[in-house]
């Protein structure tokens, strides 16, 4: 799966919230914590990468290059939806039954708290503390922590 897909999942799944309960506003550093999660957990209970792009050990935390590529320089990533941005929503949810089962778990574990705490969170956990800064975090290290840690 692209992982540009499973951001604007997260994108369509924020911008929903926000305007059901005045959420805050998905910001860079929030979803690129929580593509950590999607990608850990899926590695877990499934075995396999929930998409190619790998998890990097930034100082700020796991973090995708290719996310930060395309975002650098926004705080908040939500902005007005597009046509493009809810058809990857309605394919996860239609086509990748398993992916979108992990996306919700993660949601609803994480998706409320801030890119302060998911910081704080994801740097506290062995994947990222085991790490060198710039280094890719294995997915090894992220299956091994998970289903050990997160989904046991």
């Amino acid at each position: 799966m692209d992982v540009l897909k499973i951001v604007n999942w997260f994108r369509v799944e924020s911008h929903a919230q926000m305007r059901l309960y005045d959420a805050d506003e998905l910001s860079l550093m929030r979803v690129m914590k929580l593509l950590y999660y999607v990608q850990g957990t899926n590695l877990a209970v499934y075995g396999e990468c929930a998409f190619d792009d790998q998890i990097l050990a930034w100082k700020s935390g796991p973090a995708v290059a290719s996310v930060e590529d395309k975002y650098a320089g926004k705080i908040s990533i939500v902005g007005q939806i597009s046509k493009q941005a809810a058809a990857d929503f309605e394919e996860i949810e239609m086509n990748h039954h398993s992916l979108a089962d992990i996306l919700h778990a993660v949601w609803d574990a994480y998706g409320t708290l801030s890119a302060l705490e998911l910081v704080a969170q994801s740097k506290s956990e062995n994947p990222w503390r085991e790490t060198a800064i710039g280094q890719t975090i294995s997915n090894e290290k992220m299956r091994a922590f998970f289903k050990a840690e997160v989904v046991s």
